[in-house]
């Protein structure tokens, strides 16, 4: 079975990402839908008299709100659903230790924490999950709207690709939808044809991903998230996916002017699949 984690706090951007997660099952056989909540434990007011709500109180109440967005998403699927909730201690420890004792394919994301895609992801807990490597991290914008799955956006940067592409986690993202997949790489330095260097590469990234039949793109730009944003309108693509290296690489990715754009605007959720 395919088990797909959303974690929710009940804002309106995780109950979204939560319906994009439903529709998802549908398209996605044999999918259960975890929804997963870490509430803050209470602790003792400041004259030591203890507050009316205990944590047990409290994780009943988020038990109830769980069930609650269980039923709205009832709605949208009929994927078998569960409900987890967990005592906080540490949010990204938490989901991290549910992640490697429980087999889960993708945990979906919604953005939240503010307006500005830098302010949200940098020291974000999102970033955080990212970096663990623990499983394929799927960031659904505030205002996506689920589409479909038809059309993958691969975004790579066509260096030592054997070494560099997680191949076994990719081909297991990519397994869960019957798409086309579109390999897109943007560098100034391509003209009417493509390097011998980019031709080697190429060739390997077509072997080691033959059963998806991916076609190839390289773009010459000097902006780099243009293009990209011109692509994804072009060949209507659903999902994009990036392999971030390192924490640089992905702080760079995400503070940029046009990827606030991309995630705002474009409404096209973006799956992190760790090297």
């Amino acid at each position: 079975m395919n088990n797909f984690l959303v974690p929710t706090d009940f804002s309106e951007t995780s109950k979204n990402a939560a319906r994009f997660a439903a529709n998802l099952a549908n398209v996605v056989p044999d999918t259960q839908l975890i929804l997963f909540n870490v509430f803050d434990t209470i602790e003792a007011g400041s004259d030591a008299t203890p507050l009316e709500s205990d944590d047990a109180t409290r994780q009943t109440i988020m038990e109830l709100a769980l069930e609650s967005v269980k039923t709205e998403l009832s709605s949208i699927t009929s994927a078998p659903m569960k409900s987890v909730v967990e005592e906080k201690h540490h949010f990204v420890d938490t989901l991290d230790r549910y992640i490697r004792h429980n087999s889960i394919q993708l945990v979906v994301m919604g953005i939240t924490g503010g307006s500005k895609l830098e302010q949200v992801f940098v020291g974000s807990n999102t970033l955080s999950l990212i970096e663990r490597q623990v499983a394929p991290v799927m960031i659904v914008p505030p205002n996506a709207k689920f589409k479909g799955a038809k059309n993958i956006m691969l975004i790579s940067d066509f260096k030592n690709v054997d070494k560099t592409i997680p191949l076994h986690d990719l081909k297991n993202v990519l397994r869960l939808f019957n798409a086309n997949l579109h390999i897109v790489n943007v560098n100034a330095e391509h003209y009417v044809q493509i390097t011998k260097e980019y031709q080697v590469e190429r060739a390997k990234m077509e072997k080691m991903l033959e059963e998806f039949n991916p076609e190839f793109y390289f773009i010459r730009m000097y902006n780099f998230m243009e293009p990209i944003n011109q692509f994804v309108e072009d060949k209507d693509i659903d999902l994009i996916i990036t392999i971030p290296k390192h924490h640089s690489f992905l702080s760079h990715f995400f503070k940029t002017t046009h990827t606030s754009k991309l995630a705002y605007q474009s409404n096209v959720p973006i799956i992190a699949v760790h090297s």
